[in-house]
């Protein structure tokens, strides 16, 4: 008979960076059956393929999955190939569009690769709701939507604003929610993990097992956690987002770009460390006992060797900073090679033109960009190997410090920075 650790233990991971569990009460309930009965919890958490890559924000959820696998539970990684060809309602004004299934079952694919990152893949149990929601047919469709009213469905707030503002609500909307709480069913899941969004579709599951005779899971919910820009939430068609397939001295360099206060949230709910451990660093750093670079620092290398491996999150921490903080250039750092022409070098006085330089590069789009850009001193540029000083307004052109060629200078626009041959 499996062992699993006490009740308080439990808890203490299972409670990290929740939002809300309900009810609370039951879980306990629910894990001290699990310890006295050797018999694990089904722990369930949905994600409809609705595009092909993750990014930090969706594995919240999954980093909360491990939690539980990690305590010895069974894991549910469910597939939402039939709710995909709904589309989730949830947070939107109009109904989405549909995707194909070819579409869904590359994104699938996709997904399956990327969650194995956090999951252990021989303790996780992969599911496609298309299983049996593709089998209920006419009768059962019928029969699951006689569960549920109207009045219920209009008390979730997206169906309730459109509804109000007499916006057109298509009925295959209705059904998602129904189409997530039957998977709960089928699945016999204890708890369901979701976001705070997604509260009207994790209570559905509870509705759906008690009158299916179930045991009511208990739900669980995780914040939804900001981006790059600490206001608005994780997002790639707001550009702040950081994919899960990022290199990662591109991963750990955007780490490095979150607020001091956004930090912890990324320690919470973007990492394994334990709420002691990081309440622990916090009060070291209000203490002055710990520097905050040195634990953004710690962080950063902590998430992003979660998806590639320790050698090379220590590797993207040193380029980064050789490259952010002491003024060198690291091994990431992008190179090009210039001519003498692209530049407008003048070989009798070995000078050449800074703007022409900036657009070569591609730092600037146009030459009238270079030169507000040098007008704000927000351009470095150096021979390679020197601490790159800044370049005066005045400085729109600059002279190389010897005759001959190739020379390869530093450059850098802001946290930019490119290795520049000129041949």
């Amino acid at each position: 008979m499996p062992t699993f650790p006490p009740l308080a233990e439990q808890l203490d991971l299972i409670t990290k960076g929740a939002a809300e569990i309900i009810p609370l009460d039951d879980l306990s309930k629910r894990i001290e059956q699990s310890i006295a009965t050797g018999k694990p919890m089904r722990i369930k958490a949905g994600f409809d393929p609705t595009a092909p890559d993750l990014h930090l924000g969706h594995t919240v959820l999954m980093r909360k999955l491990r939690h539980f696998q990690q305590l010895g539970h069974t894991v549910i990684f469910l597939i939402g190939d039939s709710t995909a060809l709904i589309g989730d309602p949830t947070g939107k004004s109009q109904t989405r569009k549909p995707l194909t299934r070819e579409q869904i079952a590359e994104n699938a694919q996709t997904y399956q690769e990327q969650v194995f990152r956090i999951l252990d893949r021989d303790k996780t149990e992969v599911r496609y709701n298309s299983e049996w929601l593709d089998q209920l047919g006419y009768a059962g469709m019928i029969g699951l939507a006689a569960k549920v009213t109207l009045s219920q469905m209009l008390d979730r707030k997206e169906f309730g604003n459109r509804f109000k503002a007499e916006e057109d609500i298509a009925l295959h909307e209705l059904m998602y929610p129904l189409a997530q709480g039957y998977d709960s069913v089928m699945l016999q899941s204890d708890v369901e993990l979701g976001g705070t969004d997604q509260l009207f579709n994790l209570l559905m599951g509870r509705e759906l097992q008690r009158k299916s005779g179930q045991p009511s899971q208990i739900v669980l919910m995780m914040p939804i956690i900001e981006g790059l820009d600490g206001v608005q939430k994780m997002s790639k068609s707001l550009g702040n987002a950081i994919g899960v397939n990022e290199p990662p001295f591109e991963m750990f360099g955007k780490l490095m770009q979150v607020s001091d206060e956004l930090m912890w949230r990324y320690w919470t709910l973007l990492t394994d460390r334990t709420q002691s451990d990081i309440a622990a660093m916090r009060a070291a750093v209000d203490a002055g006992t710990l520097h905050p670079m040195q634990t953004k620092k710690d962080m950063a290398r902590t998430i992003t060797a979660g998806f590639s491996s320790e050698d090379a999150a220590r590797r993207a921490e040193e380029n980064w900073s050789t490259q952010f903080q002491g003024g060198g250039v690291s091994d990431d750092t992008e190179r090009m090679t210039l001519t003498g022409a692209d530049v407008a070098l003048d070989s009798a006085t070995n000078t050449f033109s800074l703007d022409r330089l900036l657009v070569g590069a591609k730092l600037v789009a146009s030459m009238a960009e270079a030169r507000r850009k040098r007008a704000e001193k927000a351009v470095k540029v150096a021979d390679t190997g020197t601490n790159a000083e800044p370049v005066a307004q005045t400085d729109a052109h600059l002279q190389l410090s010897r005759a001959q060629l190739p020379v390869t200078l530093t450059l850098k626009l802001g946290k930019k920075t490119k290795l520049v041959t000129i041949e």
